[in-house]
């Protein structure tokens, strides 16, 4: 049995006559009467009443043109749900993102999915270290990383989003607030709250070496592992951090923020899989330079 047989059936019992059914399968009439003739022979059934006027289902006919009508539905629906796929509409992605991105980028990437790829189950997870990416992109975690360089990997082809410059985010009351803007020099003498040190942060390196090119150690006196815990701690006068301008947005009362002199900055790129062809993934990197990106 094909599947043309269950469609052969399918005309014949919906136009009760073999001449229409014919017609709109677009083939001549004995041949369709003999297909229709071995689907009862390998059945064993009789599921047509034939007359010279009209053909009529039998009652095992009427059970089985229900049947042959879902499988054909559930063939047809394989086929556009393939097709979908194969043209990145639908499917599954997981996108990972540094803390400094994911308030100003994520909400505009995932608007901009939501209304383009409504049928694709995206995922994101914010406030992801460098670090952490890059291993749960090796290991299939997550399909796109939104993070900071160095990714340095054969197995990671990576394309730059947009650039973001430095600024310093200070409490609301700090005495360095009443200048417009600011020096590296000028953090001296100041606590600084930095991301996690020991390789699991881009940010830290960064911060450590702005520090040297002015001649002297930064005074780190807090670690964290967030970005929003990072803004907190500076909000509650804990110090004062070097940090990428998007963070601005995310908003924290007692926090406010000045511009670090100079073009000193950092790229935000995009990171994944060497080898990963996905549609969908496809389709998203171009909505990030499309909607987003700049």
């Amino acid at each position: 049995m094909e599947l043309r047989h269950l469609r052969y059936f399918v005309a014949v019992a919906e136009e009760r006559h073999f001449g229409r059914a014919a017609a709109r399968l677009h083939m001549a009439q004995p041949p369709l009467s003999q297909q229709i003739q071995q689907l009862e022979a390998e059945l064993g059934v009789t599921l047509l009443h034939r007359t010279t006027r009209k053909v009529e289902l039998t009652d095992a006919g009427a059970v089985y043109l229900d049947r042959a009508r879902t499988v054909l539905a559930a063939v047809d629906d394989a086929a556009v749900e393939a097709r979908r796929v194969a043209e990145g509409l639908q499917g599954r992605l997981v996108v990972g993102c540094v803390g400094s991105a994911t308030y100003s980028l994520l909400p505009a990437f995932a608007r901009a999915l939501r209304e383009e790829l409504p049928a694709v189950d995206f995922v994101f997870r914010g406030e992801m270290l460098a670090p952490d990416q890059l291993e749960s992109l090796l290991a299939r975690r997550i399909d796109l990383a939104l993070l900071r360089p160095p990714v340095d990997h054969p197995a990671v082809r990576v394309r730059t989003v947009r650039r973001d410059r430095f600024i310093v985010a200070l409490p609301e009351d700090h005495r360095l607030a009443r200048r417009a803007r600011l020096r590296v020099e000028d953090l001296r003498d100041e606590d600084l709250i930095v991301h996690a040190s020991h390789g699991r942060s881009v940010m830290h390196g960064i911060v450590a070496d702005l520090c040297r090119s002015a001649g002297f150690e930064a005074r780190f006196r807090h670690e964290v592992a967030e970005t929003s815990t990072l803004v907190t701690f500076v909000a509650a006068g804990l110090g004062v951090a070097v940090v990428p301008e998007p963070v601005a947005e995310l908003g924290v009362p007692g926090t406010t923020y000045r511009p670090l002199a100079g073009k000193r900055g950092i790229d935000l790129v995009a990171a994944v899989r060497a080898e990963d062809d996905s549609p969908v993934l496809r389709r998203a990197l171009g909505l990030l330079a499309t909607h987003v990106s700049g």
